[in-house]
């Protein structure tokens, strides 16, 4: 099993916060006629971003197991809500913070069983 660090889980936040940005350009792209010049720049900064995303991810999944780095994935959807609330000005409901602190105590047990599993090899 591979040993996370701090530098590592730091690394894989990054390339969360980096896929959450995908989001935003969609969101932008969403606001302009299909194939009109505004969405297809805003479409392509997409693409751009899961590209970059794509690298960083690669470089990720070598330091965690699968099962860990897919679960933190999840994480998006807090950056997503965050990023809707700063740029687009959308409201947060109550049930979307319940439903974020959720899925962030999913994380939380999927590393914790991760290192406990490490710890005993």
């Amino acid at each position: 099993m591979k040993k996370n660090s701090i530098a590592g889980a730091l690394q894989m936040q990054g390339a969360v916060i980096v896929y959450s940005l995908s989001t935003v350009a969609a969101k932008f792209a969403s606001e302009y006629p299909a194939f009109s010049l505004g969405w297809i720049g805003f479409f392509f900064l997409e693409f751009v971003v899961l590209a970059i995303y794509a690298i960083i991810w690669q470089q990720v999944i070598k330091k965690f197991q699968l099962s860990v780095a897919y679960s933190n994935k999840a994480i998006t959807l807090m950056w997503s809500m965050l990023w809707n609330f700063v740029i687009f000005s959308e409201k947060i409901t109550p049930g979307m913070v319940i439903g974020v602190l959720i899925v962030i105590a999913g994380v939380i047990v999927m590393n914790s069983a991760s290192e406990e599993e490490t710890e005993s090899e």
